[in-house]
């Protein structure tokens, strides 16, 4: 390999597309278009960066699987990168197995934390932590390690276990100082600050608050009855009921819980419950039907008493009852929920992560664009969506971890 190609590797690797771009710009052989290729990724054109990998892979053909297999590793993180969910995951495991095959441990590596980022994305933590299990961090190299700490504090968030989350990204910051990559350092004080930032808000007597990841689970810890408006669920420690396919249910409950020890006007309750502005006799049959569907559903953990004006829910052991939402409840929340982490995303990407329709999350992406909280580029099947960047700072340009096509 000739000392350009080498340079431009090393400048990638550093984090240094202009750098490497300056050396392989004017070449059109299969290592430069994939140097091309990585370092177009690396300042945001994921269009372009795609099709230079393509281009290189098909350049090295099959006379040189090792090379090729890196294209296909690099195609693949580029995808991630920019929320295209949907690439084939078949080729990056057939990369991987290649890689390994001829003794390329650290981008084989690679390749995994790629699959197991992509399992992140779509909510599979049982198979992503399983994967992760299987990856040895201490033989990894710094940069692969800062990204495989980053992923188990990932993973530690979204279970609600802070201590292991903050243990997991101080090992993150410090591999990355190691790495000497500022785009990896920057995602893990962009992790850290995640940690400090309110992840729920808490509903109790009339009162909000505010919560940080380990307030949230001291709560889910505590004796109270807990009514998880972010899970649908009610919960008192290990005893989970779920309510997420019986909205009507959830509804009452949450009213329920909003107001204990109060009761609820019978009105009141059919008004949040049904969505109605009048309450005549039959609506108010339908609510004794679902009180008494909610009491048998309650059983283990709480009963609903009637009182003059309505009902009141009465825990069983537990101390306290609070109410658990989101931060901010507003409609279409958890498509704002998903582009907030600054990415851009296809609508289709949105849908496999929301386990929805893609023509509901068109709509929603179409409502939030029109209230100006979402914006869009690109066309077709490049169209991507992502938050307004806030005014007089750049967005960010490089990928979480470069991959070393050396």
């Amino acid at each position: 390999m000739d000392s350009l190609i080498t340079a431009a590797g090393l400048a990638l690797a550093k984090g240094d597309p202009l750098g490497a771009l300056k050396r392989v710009a004017l070449r059109d052989d299969a290592p430069a278009l994939a140097l091309r290729g990585i370092a177009m990724a690396q300042l945001g054109d994921f269009v372009r960066a795609k099709a230079l990998l393509r281009s290189a892979a098909r350049k090295f053909g099959s006379a040189e699987p090792l090379a090729r297999a890196r294209c296909v590793v690099a195609e693949a993180e580029v995808a991630l990168a920019s929320r295209d969910l949907h690439w084939a995951v078949k080729r990056l495991d057939t990369a991987r197995s290649t890689l390994a095959a001829h003794g390329d441990g650290l981008n084989a590596a690679h390749a995994r934390h790629l699959e197991i980022r992509h399992l992140l994305l779509i909510g599979r933590l049982d198979d992503a932590e399983h994967a992760l299990s299987e990856l040895g961090a201490p033989t990894l190299p710094p940069a692969s390690k800062a990204v495989h700490e980053l992923m188990l504090a990932g993973i530690a968030m979204r279970r609600l276990r802070s201590s292991a989350a903050r243990a997991a990204l101080a090992r993150a910051a410090h591999a990355a100082r190691e790495a000497s990559i500022p785009a990896l350092a920057a995602e893990v004080e962009n992790a850290l600050r995640l940690l400090n930032t309110p992840i729920a808000r808490l509903g109790a007597r009339g009162e909000n608050k505010l919560l940080l990841l380990g307030e949230v689970e001291s709560l889910l810890a505590s004796k109270a009855l807990i009514v998880d408006a972010c899970r649908y669920v009610v919960r008192r420690r290990l005893t989970v009921i779920t309510l997420a396919k019986r909205p009507v249910l959830f509804a009452l409950v949450r009213a329920l819980g909003e107001a204990w020890p109060a009761d609820v006007a019978r009105d009141a309750l059919i008004a949040r419950a049904f969505r109605l502005k009048l309450a005549d006799e039959s609506h108010r049959a339908r609510l004794r039907v679902e009180i008494g569907r909610l009491r048998r559903a309650l059983r283990p953990l709480a009963d609903v008493h009637a009182t003059k004006r309505g009902f009141a829910l009465i825990p069983h052991r537990a101390a306290d009852v609070v109410v658990l939402a989101r931060p901010v409840e507003e409609q279409h929340a958890a498509v704002l929920a998903f582009l907030a982490d600054g990415e851009s995303w296809s609508s289709s990407a949105l849908a496999l992560a929301l386990a929805t329709s893609q023509r509901t999350v068109q709509r929603a992406l179409d409502s939030l664009a029109a209230a100006g909280k979402v914006q869009s580029f690109g066309r077709g099947r490049t169209r991507r969506w992502m938050t307004p960047p806030p005014p007089g700072f750049a967005t960010r340009l490089l990928l979480p971890s470069p991959l070393s096509i050396a």
